[in-house]
């Protein structure tokens, strides 16, 4: 059996050793188009920071394990794949056969709206490459504009300070990660970023960045009339799954690449794991792409197990991010904003930068976001993902949510009061 695994991250790789370890004779090619040995992204903010080197964010750090393993390893970038002939096109021209594709190529940033927007300084921090370039220009004193305050913005915000740098946030949300948290959470966040040295914009857009003539500073326009100058200008205003090579090849896509409960694509023998994923949410059933590495290992090993002629299925993916900005956690699971016909109670606590929020569907925990609370992050993810009817419980959380943990216990027991 010839497997192909476009895409060497930890999807690509955990599905190459799945497969490994269920076909030990099959012949197995993981294909990445950075020269780099197979790394992790979620890495890259300690290299930043220098508590690491570049070695320190290989997924594997013993150079010979997929050569052990009889895993080949190829660099290269797809461009196209032919799934009546079974062929994957390479953009040197060559074509690597396959009798079961995994697509596992994740996702790109996303190049914003803005003028200038694609210059020599304006970087995303995405690749080893984009790190080095980073770290060149990242030096003490620089004056750093940062766009967008995501989950990758917030996470090297830390690293960024780390190495001295005066840097400027701007974020055309009205909050800190708008995807994950809701108001109350995302204005603490703020107040504790500027708390640490950050200056913070929101509600605003970078509308131009220009690079002042006969030097290599850079001015940054803001929807407000502000101007930023900067030695470096980092883009995070979010990516995009990598699915436009597969265009004519008849593997349906939408936001990402469409795939069932056993990772399958609407091709046979085609597969999709990781963030280029869409997978129906669990609860909802909505197709989504869930970009966070737990389910990224949960749909590569059910994809090698189906390529290898095993029976595996997931329920459905668990939205959940676990954030530390600077400093101060942040979590959300499943429906964190809340449903139509939901309720929801909450309790905050502004000056300890403490805030917990229930989500709530007849009476059953659908979703919740939080801060600064990190005890309760196991018994949220149980609830929600088991959807245990939490019976006269629902009532007491409406009117105490930090009593999950004694809901849990309860309802695990079988205890209706």
């Amino acid at each position: 059996m010839k497997y192909v695994i476009i895409g060497n991250g930890p999807a690509g790789v955990i599905a190459a050793e799945t497969l490994r370890r269920t076909d030990p004779s099959g012949d197995i090619v993981l294909v990445g188009d950075e020269p780099e040995p197979p790394y992790s992204r979620m890495a890259i903010p300690y290299l930043l920071e220098g508590q690491i080197d570049e070695r320190g964010t290989w997924l594997r750090k013993d150079p010979g394990h997929f050569q052990r393993l009889g895993i080949a390893l190829k660099t290269a970038r797809a461009r196209g794949i032919d799934t009546a002939e079974r062929q994957v096109g390479l953009e040197d021209g060559s074509r690597l056969a396959y009798d079961r594709l995994l697509i596992a190529t994740g996702s790109r940033p996303a190049l914003p709206p803005v003028a200038g927007g694609d210059g020599p300084g304006v970087l995303p921090c995405w690749s080893l490459a984009d790190a080095r370039r980073i770290m060149a220009r990242a030096q003490p004193g620089a004056r750093v504009v940062q766009m967008g305050a995501g989950f990758i913005g917030c996470i090297i915000l830390d690293p960024l300070l780390a190495r001295g740098v005066q840097l400027t946030v701007v974020e055309m949300g009205n909050r800190l990660v708008p995807r994950m948290m809701g108001e109350v959470a995302g204005d603490l966040i703020r107040r504790w970023v500027e708390r640490q040295g950050v200056k913070v914009y929101t509600s605003t857009r970078v509308e131009r960045i220009e690079t002042k003539r006969g030097t290599e500073t850079l001015e940054v326009s803001l929807s407000d009339g502000t101007r930023l100058p900067a030695e470096l200008v980092i883009n995070a205003t979010g990516v995009r799954p990598n699915v436009e090579f597969l265009a004519g090849s008849g593997i349906a896509t939408d936001v990402g690449v469409r795939v069932d409960a056993a990772m399958q694509t609407s091709v046979a023998g085609v597969y999709a794991a990781g963030d280029v994923a869409q997978a129906a949410e669990l609860g909802t059933g909505r197709m989504i792409v869930n970009a966070i590495q737990p389910n990224a290992a949960d749909q590569a090993r059910v994809a090698a197990l189906n390529m290898a002629g095993k029976t595996a299925s997931l329920a459905g993916t668990l939205v959940m991010n676990v954030l530390d900005t600077m400093g101060l956690v942040a979590t959300s699971f499943g429906q964190w904003m809340g449903l139509p016909d939901g309720e929801g109670a909450e309790r905050a606590d502004p000056e300890r930068f403490r805030y917990l929020r229930l989500e709530f569907q007849d009476d059953v925990l659908v979703g919740a976001h939080a801060l600064g609370l990190t005890e309760h992050v196991g018994v949220i993810r149980g609830l929600i993902q088991t959807r245990t009817p939490l019976g006269p419980w629902k009532g007491r959380l409406l009117k105490d949510p930090t009593r999950l943990m004694e809901a849990y216990l309860a309802r695990a027991q079988g205890a209706a009061a």
